[in-house]
């Protein structure tokens, strides 16, 4: 089993979750900008970390084994604090460096006025620099949520196919389906969507324009759950090919030729990470090239 998981934020992971993960096939992960939590200040932190996601943690990806790619945006929480709005002005540069591969993840969180102004500022950002989009849909009042965000894509003239729209469930992936966009689900330990509807909606809906991700972050999720959804396929009755459909050539063809898929140079399963070291560390902890 390939696996490219399109949305986790390894930021909050441990390098375990990456020996593990390569171990249960994922070759190529894509980090969406997000919110870390902790409410960030000023233009600076957001600089600050969207350099570690274009640097150190491509670094660190691959030193065990795994492509790492990237999206950047501002995300829906924060574009609600005058503070962030700066950031902005910055995006544009990142959209241009190696890795990344869409805007995001912006869309809705509370559906104020300022997430509306600022999602479809960074929708024009994504025409201009020729990328898909990456959108997150609210976690509360889910589908007027989503019937907004697919009014505001039309209205920005980004076309569909080039929008993945995430955390869907059994109430919005129809609309999504019907205006063209790409369909994404965060399979989760306890909320959000589950392995077991996950395939029910495959069963109902069929393969095509469907992401399963894992969405893990910092807080209760599994890094596994593409590896367990595919497991379930397969337990279900779907063949091989399909779940390669669904966790590796899906997200390989929404994103396209900006994803950088070939194995890591000097990578040897099984084998220690090769001494190697950014900015002057190390994943070693202390070893030196």
């Amino acid at each position: 089993m390939r696996i490219l998981d399109p949305h986790i934020h390894m930021t909050s992971r441990t390098t375990d979750d990456y020996e593990a993960m390569y171990a249960a096939g994922v070759r190529a992960v894509v980090e969406p900008a997000f919110w870390l939590g902790q409410p960030r200040t000023g233009v600076g932190s957001f600089v600050d970390y969207f350099d570690a996601l274009i640097g150190w943690e491509r670094f660190r990806a691959a030193q065990f084994g795994i492509r790492h790619h990237a999206t950047i945006g501002l995300n829906p929480k924060e574009a609600n604090d005058p503070r962030c709005r700066e950031v902005l002005e910055v995006i544009p540069r990142y959209l241009a460096k190696e890795g990344v591969v869409a805007v995001g993840e912006l869309g809705y969180d509370a559906m104020t006025r300022e997430e509306d102004e600022v999602f479809a500022a960074q929708l024009a950002m994504a025409v201009t620099a020729e990328l898909p989009a990456l959108v997150h849909t609210p976690h509360r009042d889910k589908l007027a949520g989503t019937r907004r965000t697919l009014d505001v894509v039309r209205d920005a003239g980004m076309t569909p196919d080039r929008v993945l729209v995430d955390h869907l469930n059994e109430t919005t992936v129809a609309l999504v389906r019907d205006a063209g966009a790409w369909a994404g689900f965060s399979i989760y330990p306890d909320t959000k969507m589950d392995e077991v509807r996950m395939v029910a909606i495959l069963r109902e809906y069929g393969l095509e324009r469907m992401i399963v991700n894992s969405a893990a972050d910092w807080g209760r999720s599994d890094p596994l759950k593409t590896w367990r959804t595919g497991m379930t396929m397969l337990e279900a009755g779907f063949t091989a090919d399909e779940v390669d459909q669904v966790l590796w050539r899906n997200p390989v063809a929404f994103f396209g030729s900006t994803l950088v898929l070939d194995p890591v140079p000097g990578f040897v399963a099984g084998a220690a990470p090769v001494p190697a070291e950014f900015a002057g560390s190390s994943v070693l902890r202390g070893v030196r090239a």
